[in-house]
C-alpha cells in the first residue's frame, strides 16, 4: 500500500542501508545501483531483493550496520538448514520492538490487569523475550515460563490465574487437550490466546477456542525483522494489522518477482524503515499472503495483510501437482468428525510417487466413510489421488514447539 508510506521515508531507509550496511553496499555495488537516481516507488521496485540464503552467507555479523559499541544484543534463526542468520540489535531497535509488541497486546484487548503466561522459548530465538518485553512495556504481569513442562504450565495457569496464553498453535493445542482431559476448565481463568510462530488452520483454531473457551489472536513476525510482534489481528479478526510506520510491505509473484496489485495473493516482501543494527531492504519472507485493499471495520488506520496461507518453500510436488499445507487444511475442514491434526507421508514406490494423508477421527466417526470422503474431496480440490489413513484422536504426536507435518521419504 504505497499511500501508507511516504516515498521520502522509504528512500531514507534505502540510503541508510546503502551507506552503513556492508551487506547492502556489496549487493548494490554488484548490481550497479545508482542511489542518486532513486526518486519514485517504481525506482524502488527496481532494487534487488535480499533473501535468507544471502543472509546466511553474511554469517556471523556481516549484516551489522553500526559500530560494535552500539550493539546490545543478538538473536538468530535456528540454522537447521545452514548457517544461522545472526541479527544484531541496538538499544533503539530493542525499544522499537517492545513498542510494536505492546501495540499487539493492546489490539488483542490486553491491559495492565492481565497476567500473561509466556510459553515460547528464550535465548537466541526471538520469541520468548519479545513476548516478555512487550508485556512489560504495556505494564501487564509477565509469567515467563518458557517452553515445555506442561505440568508446571498448568499449575501456574491455575495458581496464578493467568488470563492470557502466548504460545505456538501446536503447544496451545496440547495445553487445550490437557485442560480438557484433566477437567481443569473451571479452574483456569484464560480469556485470550496470542498465537504465532507457525501457520495454523481453521480446524486447529476452532479446537483451541472451544476447549479453552478463549479468543485467539494471530500474531506475525520473523527473526530477521525484530521477531514476533510486527503485526496481529484485532478484535474484528478481518486480517493482520501491520505497523506501517516501521515497515513497508509488498506482495510479489514468487516466480517472476513482479509486484502484484493490492488484493492479489503472492509472496510477502518487507523493507524495514527504522532498523539500525541490521536494516533489510526488499527482504523476501517466502510467506504467502495478500495485502487487504480496504480498511478494517475496527476503524484503525494500520493496513492489513491476510492470514499466512503457507510458504513458498513449504510447497511439495507430488505427481506433478504443487501442494501447499493450506490446501490440505482446506480439505480437512470440509469433512466432519476430524481433529485438526494430520501428517503427510510421501514415498516413491514402484516407479511412482505415493502420498498418504494421516488424520485423526473422533470416536463416533466412521473411519471408512471418512477416508473415502477425504480421498474424493482431495481429488476434487487438489487434483491427485491419495491414500488416507484414519487414526484415533490423540494418536498423532503433539509438539511443545512447532509441529512437523510433512515427511518426504523420496530420494532427493
Amino acid at each position: 500500500m504505497r499511500n501508507t508510506v511516504e516515498i521520502d521515508t522509504l528512500m531514507n531507509a534505502v540510503r541508510y542501508a546503502a551507506q552503513n550496511s556492508p551487506f547492502y553496499q556489496k549487493i548494490y555495488s554488484e548490481k550497479n545501483v545508482d542511489m542518486d537516481r532513486l526518486q519514485t516507488f517504481e525506482d524502488f521496485e527496481e532494487l534487488p531483493f535480499s533473501d535468507k540464503h544471502e543472509l546466511r552467507d553474511a554469517y556471523p555479523l556481516g549484516l551489522q550496520a553500526v559500530p560494535d559499541d552500539e550493539v546490545i544484543r543478538i538473536h538468530s534463526s535456528s540454522g537447521t538448514t545452514g548457517n544461522p542468520v545472526i541479527i544484531p540489535y541496538t538499544r533503539e531497535d530493542v525499544e522499537n520492538w517492545a513498542i510494536m509488541f505492546a501495540r499487539c497486546y493492546e489490539l488483542a484487548g490486553i491491559t495492565k490487569l492481565d497476567r500473561v503466561q509466556i510459553t515460547p522459548g528464550y535465548g537466541l530465538w526471538t520469541a520468548g523475550i519479545g513476548f516478555q518485553a512487550g508485556c512489560e512495556r504495556l505494564g501487564a504481569m509477565a509469567i515467563p515460563i518458557g517452553p515445555g513442562n506442561t505440568e508446571k504450565q498448568l499449575q501456574m495457569m491455575i495458581d496464578l490465574q493467568s488470563t492470557v496464553l502466548c504460545a505456538t498453535s501446536s503447544y496451545a493445542l496440547l495445553i487445550a487437550e490437557e485442560v480438557q482431559k484433566r477437567g481443569l476448565r473451571d479452574k483456569i481463568n484464560l480469556k485470550r490466546g496470542v498465537i504465532g510462530s507457525e501457520r495454523w488452520g481453521d480446524l486447529m483454531r476452532q479446537r483451541i477456542t472451544d476447549e479453552l473457551q478463549i479468543e485467539l489472536f494471530d500474531i506475525y513476525g520473523l527473526t530477521e525483522m525484530y521477531g514476533p510482534g510486527i503485526g496481529i489481528d484485532c478484535e474484528k479478526h478481518e486480517g493482520i494489522h501491520y505497523w506501517n510506520d516501521f515497515f513497508y510491505f509488498e506482495i510479489i509473484d514468487p516466480v517472476t518477482g513482479e509486484v502484484l496489485p493490492e488484493g492479489e495473493t503472492g509472496e510477502l516482501v518487507i523493507t524495514s524503515l527504522k532498523k539500525a543494527a541490521a536494516p533489510l531492504i526488499r527482504y523476501r519472507t517466502h510467506d504467502l499472503t495478500r495485502i487487504i485493499p480496504h480498511p478494517c471495520s475496527c476503524g484503525r488506520e494500520y493496513p492489513m495483510i491476510d492470514r499466512i496461507i503457507g510458504r513458498t518453500d513449504d510447497m511439495i510436488k507430488v505427481k506433478g501437482v504443487n501442494i501447499y499445507p493450506g490446501q490440505i487444511e482446506d480439505t480437512l475442514k470440509c469433512v466432519d468428525g476430524l481433529s485438526s491434526e494430520y501428517q503427510v507421508v510421501i514415498e516413491h514406490m514402484d516407479g511412482k510417487d505415493n502420498m498418504t494423508l494421516r488424520v485423526e477421527t473422533r470416536r463416533e466417526a466412521d473411519k471408512i466413510k471418512v477416508s473415502e470422503e477425504i480421498q474424493l474431496i482431495f481429488k476434487q480440490k487438489v487434483g491427485i489421488r491419495i491414500q488416507c489413513e484414519c487414526l484415533n484422536l490423540g494418536d498423532l504426536p503433539r509438539s511443545e514447539k512447532k509441529s512437523k507435518r510433512v515427511f518426504d521419504y523420496r530420494d532427493k
